[in-house]
């Protein structure tokens, strides 16, 4: 069983240097559901050269206290949603929006996109820098309407019990709590026909490894070269 990576990326530039000439960069879609594995994926990616934008990092970013979005959080879902500290309380947030559809809808035409627009602005600084691909994890990709964003999908899957087993170790998170946030997503199986590119994650950590080595060599064969 795979032990996923829990580090918090900053989505800072990773120490990779560029490539010398300036190319059309390419942009890789790392989606999944929740406990399925994306933050290994990514982190192997990283570890390829790669830069990665943390699309739910972001997320968190647009409703720091007193933005825009906070505002607007707090007046759909009240003060009970927000911590001594006067930021938005994602767990109580999060229980908040789980279980009622319209909340989530509420809080995604909120967050989205403004999250989009930090997504972009952050593309855009990568591809100044010369980077052939990046990557964008994000859980909600396809549900956001984020295609056109990206040039491929890479969709990491899970069964259900080792989803359950990683919210419950990693998250500490009960069972009824991490199937209400399955059950709050779209399928994986749904997300499928979506994706170009699907990364079991039912093995182990060399297995995965393996898959994303065979995809990242496998975008190198891809690559169009400049034109003019």
């Amino acid at each position: 069983m795979v032990n996923y990576w829990n580090s918090r990326r900053q989505n800072t530039l990773p120490f990779c240097a560029p490539h010398p000439i300036m190319l059309l960069m390419r942009v890789i879609g790392i989606t999944g559901n929740i406990g399925s594995g994306k933050s290994t994926v990514c982190h192997m990616l990283e570890q390829r050269g790669c830069p990665v934008i943390d699309a739910d990092m972001q997320a968190h970013e647009t409703y720091r206290r007193k933005t825009t979005v906070w505002r607007g959080i707090l007046s759909a879902f009240g003060p009970e949603v927000l911590g001594p500290d006067g930021e938005v309380d994602r767990n109580a947030l999060g229980r908040r929006v789980f279980g009622d559809a319209a909340a989530r809808e509420r809080l995604n035409a909120l967050v989205h996109p403004a999250t989009k627009r930090r997504v972009q602005r952050l593309l855009a600084g990568f591809r100044t820098q010369g980077y052939d691909w990046t990557a964008v994890e994000a859980t909600l990709l396809i549900e956001a309407g984020w295609q056109r964003m990206v040039d491929t999908i890479w969709l990491v899957a899970s069964p259900e019990a080792l989803v359950l087993d990683r919210l419950r170790r990693d998250r500490h998170q009960t069972g009824s709590e991490s199937k209400a946030r399955i059950a709050a997503q779209m399928s994986a199986v749904e997300k499928m026909e979506y994706a170009d590119d699907i990364i079991y994650n039912d093995g182990s950590f060399e297995e995965l490894e393996a898959r994303v080595e065979q995809l990242w060599q496998g975008l190198s064969t891809t690559r169009e070269p400049p034109h003019g």
